[in-house]
């Protein structure tokens, strides 16, 4: 229904734009040469009609200027509906959903989990996010669970202690870091943090600790 209105509004802002430009009456020029071509023969001086070109041009740049705006804002509003929604995560902290989008308590979180358990949670932007749970509660970073060669999401595999893709046998360690491919990278580290008694994540911009390297997400 969305895309309905969205496509009725492309086609008004078209027809809006093609029709500000205001075509010549051809039938008047015509008539208006032959009568000049009399008026000369008859009198030796020109006087027939001549179509104000200066004039004509000067209403269509005002009718262009006129329908400019509104169409642009009309565009803009189409354009916008397909831009991305990058927000969320982008410096500051952003709370973890479950898998309803509720936020994730860390009370709850340790009642619920015993050390070195793995839960997914809707991280930065929505994208799932292993969480792993400390004696005390969670470590201080969570590991994207998106595979770093197709982008599938990878589970934990907690009899091979790693995180293992099952569609092309990727593999990585406890840590997210690749020891196996296909895949070429290890997979993203973000910032966990407890805001107002629930669990949160940012940006992770340093050093990947794992590899030594900058982070290629960041």
């Amino acid at each position: 229904q969305r895309g309905v209105v969205l496509a009725a509004i492309a086609l008004v802002a078209c027809h809006m734009f093609t029709s500000a430009f205001v075509a010549p009456n051809l039938g008047r020029i015509e008539a208006g040469r032959v009568e000049s071509a009399v008026s000369m023969r008859a009198g030796g001086e020109y006087t027939g009609f001549v179509p104000d070109m200066q004039r004509r041009t000067l209403m269509n740049l005002v009718v262009v200027a006129a329908t400019a705006v509104p169409t642009l804002v009309l565009l803009g509003a189409f354009a916008y509906y397909f831009y991305p929604n990058v927000g969320g995560g982008g410096g500051g902290a952003t709370v973890c959903g479950d898998k309803t989008g509720n936020p994730v308590t860390l009370e709850g979180w340790k009642k619920a989990h015993r050390a070195n358990d793995r839960e997914l949670v809707q991280g930065l932007k929505g994208d799932p996010t292993w969480i792993i749970t400390t004696e005390g509660g969670i470590k201080d970073f969570g590991v994207g669970a998106v595979c770093t060669h197709l982008g599938c999401t990878v589970p934990w595999n907690i009899a091979a202690n790693r995180f293992c893709c099952p569609c092309h046998g990727s593999q990585y360690d406890e840590n997210g870091k690749v020891v196996r491919g296909p895949a070429p990278l290890s997979l993203p580290l973000a910032h966990t943090s407890v805001v107002d008694g629930n669990i949160a994540v940012s940006p992770w911009t340093e050093t990947d600790f794992r590899t030594g390297l900058d982070p290629w997400w960041a």
